[in-house]
């Protein structure tokens, strides 16, 4: 196995977007000959768009672009600015009144870091989108989605550090297989020898602390630090007056929700939406290796994987429409070749022949590949202890 760089990967274009003042932003991935997709949904609370497209049940529906932001859902309006730059290009799904571009999108919930009301815009993510063209921005750290992750706040934000977005790429023979991933943890973040690498601190700011003994030492109303309820946990779970016998859910459900750890696999190998699912599913055992508590209620931890491959063997739809709105026609102009009822790059037109690879191997691949992509976010995105205390809103006043 090969490691390679993010810049290597030629389908797939990353731009960011990023609010430096607000501390949000957004990272669009732009797939120029559509992709196939799968996805799983490990935490409890995801926010997203267009997640349904890449139900195993719909119809294979190539997909245009990812985009992984901040804001939780009040960002999720800024795909429309990556619909719009697509739209101008004619690209997208073919329909009788125009092309209908495909843009799937998750975001962290990083409204206690900055300003809450700032939040990923359409304008950010068209520019984001725009840049594509030109270029690639695969940039780790707290750029693009990455400006507002923070990891470790089982004791609140005021004890939390910095998460960040992070990539990681591979190839085994002529199989290439990338991961992004924006960690935003309720938890701590490990690498993978089981050193912390950031996490819920001691009240000093010295040390990182085990989250998880954390949580059970509050649960047992041993610890007397600032509770992940909001309030305190052992007057909670002793109090005699609770109403039914909801109370350790609703104890669970009341744990602080600014967390999500959102991601993405990229293959050129050939699948299709039910192998990519399961890759996606595969893959989560990256989070559980590098991330300790992870896929809580508290969480809307997320996986997608795509594949390039398939979807561009079959850009034309049942009808014999011709795919015509590929980023294919309008990008590399000239460049354009004609197969059958589809348009695509000379590189899906025979020229080359698709990667055909194993479930198995590309799920066991991506699972790494996941967890070098969490490090890469954490040892990218440390800055130092008073830079992330002036932007935890627990501490300051909110400016409007």
């Amino acid at each position: 196995m090969e490691r390679i760089s993010w810049n290597e990967i030629d389908f797939v274009k990353v731009g960011n977007a990023t609010d430096t003042v607000g501390k949000t932003g957004l990272t669009v991935l732009r797939f120029p000959n559509g992709v196939q997709g799968g996805l799983h949904i490990s935490g409890g609370g995801p926010a997203a768009r267009e997640s349904g497209v890449l139900d195993p049940t719909t119809a294979p529906t190539p997909v245009n672009a990812l985009v992984l932001g901040g804001g939780s859902a009040f960002g999720l309006c800024a795909s429309d600015g990556v619909m719009q730059s697509l739209e101008a290009r004619n690209v997208g799904f073919p329909t009788a009144y125009g092309v209908v571009p495909i843009v799937c999108q998750s975001d962290i919930y990083d409204l206690s870091y900055g300003n809450p009301k700032a939040r990923p815009t359409v304008k950010m993510a068209h520019d984001a989108c725009e840049r594509t063209f030109t270029g690639t921005e695969p940039i780790s750290g707290n750029v693009g989605a990455g400006t507002g992750a923070t990891v470790g706040k089982v004791c609140g934000m005021e004890r939390a550090m910095k998460g960040g977005i992070g990539y990681a790429a591979a190839k085994l023979g002529d199989l290439v297989v990338g991961a992004v991933v924006v960690v935003n943890a309720f938890g701590n973040v490990y690498d993978r020898q089981g050193h912390a690498l950031g996490g819920v601190m001691d009240e000093g700011r010295q040390h990182i602390l085990d989250a998880c003994q954390l949580m059970f030492d509050q649960y047992e109303g041993i610890s007397e630090s600032k509770p992940m309820l909001g309030e305190s946990v052992k007057s909670r779970m002793r109090n005699e007056n609770l109403q039914d016998g909801n109370s350790q859910c609703e104890a669970v459900l009341g744990m602080e929700k600014g967390n999500t750890t959102i991601g993405a696999i990229v293959t050129n190998a050939a699948f299709h939406k039910g192998e990519l699912t399961k890759i996606a599913m595969m893959a989560t055992n990256g989070y559980a290796r590098s991330i300790r508590p992870v896929g809580t209620l508290s969480d809307g931890d997320t996986i997608y994987a795509f594949s390039v491959t398939r979807a561009a063997e079959s850009m034309g739809n049942n009808s014999g429409t011709p795919y015509a709105g590929t980023e294919v026609d309008a990008e590399y102009g000239n460049g354009v070749a004609h197969c059958g009822n589809s348009v695509a790059g000379e590189s899906v037109c025979g020229t080359s022949k698709p990667i055909v690879a194993d479930v198995n191997v590309v799920g066991t691949l991506a699972a790494e590949l996941m967890s070098e992509a969490i490090e890469d976010a954490i040892r990218s995105s440390k800055i130092d202890n008073s830079k992330f205390l002036a932007n935890i809103m627990d501490l300051h006043e909110v400016k409007m």
